[in-house]
């Protein structure tokens, strides 16, 4: 019998005939995704769902869902589906993350034109039979400097078209590679750097804790004189209030604005201001882009269900169902690693190296891998999945390879993770107990035996007496409970692992670093079910 698919948003019809040309049945009711009630009624006939926005997939739509197989978003966001849920009915949910990054592009360089040359105010005056030729005074961006924030798959097509413009361009990514900058002829700068030089500044970073705020209060007032700010990527970027001030007293000479902290935005501190372009969330919103979206989910979910490929997955590795039984423990593992090398990680990574010795050196070696990156790019960019993060890696100059050795140690089988930068090699080694459960055993060539939390704490420190009573009192006298607490040392060097039932905030932190007596303390987190 063929597959059947229910598509209950708006896809092209060109989407919809791809379907049809590959054997699939499909049924298009582009308006049954609003009608919450009649989509519970029919959603257990089919075998995949392709959706945009309006479409809701929670629980209980998968509880009815009964023979679904796959979830298609046509886009890169998924907040109306609960891939939690669905990861437990092992129902496997697509999105097409690139399918909008040239559009999200070029809507940062309409934006800079349009701050540029003040076009929305100077047509607004026009409608109204005013000739105000002399007061919409603009500037060129050729020869201007460009800083670009974040120079991942939107930024470096950004950076390729101010080439074009015969812009100077500078980027600060703290994951962008030397030799990457160099291939793209951009100059790789430090944030301050980038601040105080550029006449422009698009952003283009996902929004993390790191790069919340990244434009604060304290970074505006760095910023040169007449600058002119665009963001076209995640609002909670920039500091609304401070740069609404900078605008006002005249310090920034302009800002472009399609996101906001909170949206839908009726109300900004940036709105009504003579020198603000806005824009409602454009970023995505053309033809082409709507159209590219839709015909990737359809190409992908038709392989899926026709030959078990999996593409652009967001909560399943690429392996066979045989596969997946012995793997999966071995996968969260990879994660594991990858994302505790992510987190402790600050420089742009050169390379990373994967050895796997005993018997994982017989498994799937390419969907550890993906694992094992995603874990490392999921640091800077939550976005990043095990598909399309050895396409980010790329990207940014990394290379990645992996060593296969036969049983060596104590361990029938263990991973290590070795993650290079210009400045340093760092390490970690895990392997999985007979109970499934995934165990760090080797952190900086010093042996531990580790559970693994979603919260812990990692401290570095010489070998002196008192470390455990330091780290004790100042938890506790804080209310941090410790679940479990594991210690290494070699050569006089020594380190700590916790994992806590709860996250440390950042004053806890910075007592533990007031003592003087740690080398680092670095909070880490890792998704464990």
């Amino acid at each position: 019998m063929a597959p059947k698919v229910l598509v209950s948003d708006k896809l092209s019809e060109t989407a919809v005939q791809i379907f049809r040309d590959r054997g699939i049945e499909v049924d298009f009711d582009p308006a049954l995704g609003k009608d919450k009630d009649r989509l519970l009624e029919v959603i257990g006939q089919y075998d995949g769902l392709a959706i945009r926005s309006a479409t809701k997939v929670s629980d209980k739509v998968l509880a009815a869902a009964t023979n679904l197989k796959v979830i298609g978003r046509a886009g890169i966001g998924v907040d109306n589906v609960d891939i939690p849920a669905a990861s437990r009915k092992g129902v496997i949910v697509m999105n097409t993350p690139f399918g909008n990054s040239i559009t999200t592009a070029e809507h940062a360089i309409a934006m800079m034109f349009a701050v540029a040359r003040q076009i929305p105010e100077a047509s607004t005056s026009t409608h109204a039979g005013k000739w105000e030729k002399s007061r919409f005074m603009g500037v060129e961006l050729t020869s201007k400097t460009l800083g670009v924030i974040g120079a991942g798959n939107i930024g470096s097509i950004v950076i390729e078209r101010a080439h074009g413009l015969k812009m100077k361009v500078v980027a600060y990514d703290p994951f962008l590679s030397q030799e990457r900058a160099d291939k793209m002829g951009v100059e790789k700068v430090e944030l301050d750097e980038l601040l105080k030089r550029a006449d422009f500044i698009t952003l283009h970073v996902p929004l993390t804790d790191k790069t919340r705020n990244i434009l604060s209060r304290e970074n505006i007032a760095k910023l040169k004189p007449g600058v002119r700010i665009i963001n076209c990527a995640r609002g909670g970027l920039v500091d609304e209030a401070a740069l609404a001030e900078a605008l006002t007293d005249g310090r920034v000479a302009g800002a472009a604005f399609d996101v906001f902290e909170t949206e839908p935005a009726t109300d900004s501190p940036l709105f009504n201001l003579p020198n603000v372009v806005v824009t409602p969330h454009l970023g995505a919103a053309t033809t082409e882009a709507q159209e590219n979206v839709a015909l990737q989910v359809a190409e992908q979910m038709s392989d899926y269900l026709l030959s078990g490929a999996v593409t652009n997955a967001l909560n399943m590795p690429s392996v066979t169902a045989e596969e997946a039984a012995v793997m999966g423990p071995w996968i969260k593992l990879a994660e594991h690693l990858g994302a505790f090398a992510g987190q402790m990680t600050d420089e742009p990574i050169e390379a990373i190296n994967i050895l796997y010795d005993g018997a994982v050196a017989e498994m799937n070696l390419a969907a550890l891998n993906c694992a094992a990156v995603a874990g490392i790019m999921k640091a800077s960019n939550p976005d990043v999945n095990m598909v399309s993060a050895p396409v980010v890696a790329e990207e940014r100059g990394i290379t990645v390879s992996k060593t296969t050795q036969n049983k060596s140690g104590v361990f029938d089988a263990y991973m290590k993770l070795t993650v290079r930068t210009s400045k340093r090699e760092r390490s970690i080694a895990g392997t999985v107990f007979s109970d499934g459960k995934p165990r760090f055993i080797q952190i900086k060539g010093i042996n531990v035996d580790a559970e693994i939390g979603r919260h812990m704490l990692y401290t570095t420190n010489m070998d002196v007496p008192g470390i455990i009573g330091v780290l004790g009192q100042t938890l506790g006298e804080n209310g941090v409970n410790i679940a479990n607490f594991t210690l290494g040392r070699h050569d006089g060097q020594a380190i700590a692992l916790l994992y806590v039932d709860d996250a440390i905030g950042e004053d806890v932190l910075d007592q533990i670093r007031a003592t003087g007596k740690f080398q680092s303390v670095a909070p880490l987190t890792f998704d464990v079910e």
